[in-house]
């Protein structure tokens, strides 16, 4: 006999059962959930889609991945944020064939993502589909006024990023021409399947009044630096010699691979970008842990992004990151 719906809630329950702190007061089991605020903080809200055909394959795609990775891609935002996660909301619509190893395998992914990031599951919603969709709500908190917003970058500031960009995009193209479960290992196919929010830096950088503005590199820098820059009314100038590109073994032998190309348009990074004063540069340092901050570029009054390559010679950076409304699959 098959499940109904109050089953796979309770398995869903069930499977993502732990307790990350005493702030949710109801969790599942009533029509809404209650969180009780912690004083002196600010909640941080925010929403994420992750759509089977755009952004994974049913049929190619471990489940666990597609469970971490939903939540993971939510997470970043309150990591550019300076936030901590919290609870998350799972809404969930699945066929009737994919509620058996399909989604214990897809909650396994969801729970270790939970535990590692300490955001707790509150609730949510289930409902059956052709396609499997998912949308995740995550709850955080900042401190009250120390959230880093995108709007907070001035003229002269410096641009930063954290870690390599490029690497989910050459993790997605090696994962789709990979053919067995080894090739999985290679460090640019395991940020495409299990990307790590960058939560602790995004939280020091807060918390010691570093940034000035930052926000998470989810589209591709070319996409979603102008969206800071925007936000903050300001233009950018980037060095792409500067770009921390993705170290790729045997590189000679992938002639069709451009890495400032990739560092540029490549999307899924999750990464932060962030703005710093001049005077504060000396506190940035070249890593946090192992992942590495790198200055790329600086922020300028006018309102053209630029790259300036050898020579001094400089050309406007088209917007070529993912855009669902533009891509087709």
């Amino acid at each position: 006999m098959k499940a109904g719906e109050d089953q796979l809630v309770q398995r869903i329950a069930k499977a993502l059962a732990f307790k990350s702190g005493a702030r949710l007061a109801l969790g599942i089991g009533d029509d809404a959930a209650l969180v009780a605020p912690t004083a002196g903080y600010a909640t941080v809200l925010t929403c994420d889609w992750f759509l089977e055909g755009s952004h994974f394959l049913r049929d190619k795609h471990p489940p666990d991945s597609i469970g971490w990775k939903c939540l993971a891609r939510a997470v970043s935002d309150v990591a550019a944020m300076g936030g901590e996660p919290t609870h998350f909301l799972l809404s969930l619509a699945v066929p009737g064939t994919h509620t058996g190893l399909w989604l214990d395998r897809f909650l396994r992914g969801l729970a270790r993502a939970a535990r590692r990031f300490g955001c707790q599951l509150a609730g949510g919603d289930t409902t059956r589909s052709d396609k499997i969709v998912i949308n995740v709500a995550v709850v955080g908190e900042v401190r009250a006024g120390r959230a880093v917003l995108r709007s907070g970058a001035k003229p002269g500031d410096l641009i930063y990023v954290t870690g390599r960009l490029g690497e989910a995009e050459l993790g997605l193209r090696s994962f789709r021409r990979g053919r067995n479960a080894s090739h999985r290992n290679s460090p640019p196919v395991k940020k495409h399947l299990y990307p790590e929010p960058r939560l602790a830096i995004g939280q020091w950088l807060a918390a010691e009044r570093i940034a000035t503005s930052m926000m998470d590199l989810s589209d591709g820098l070319s996409s979603d630096l102008p969206r800071l820059c925007a936000a903050s009314r300001v233009g950018a100038r980037i060095v792409p010699s500067k770009l921390p590109k993705v170290k790729v073994p045997g590189e000679k032998k992938l002639k069709d691979l451009d890495l400032t190309e990739l560092a540029l348009n490549g999307g899924d990074d999750y990464e932060l970008l962030f703005t710093v004063r001049p005077s504060q540069a000396r506190r940035v340092p070249r890593s946090f842990g192992a992942i590495p901050l790198s200055c790329i570029g600086e922020i300028t009054r006018e309102r053209r992004i630029l790259l300036v390559r050898p020579g001094g010679r400089e050309g406007t950076l088209s917007a070529r990151g993912w855009d669902p409304f533009r891509h087709r699959k």
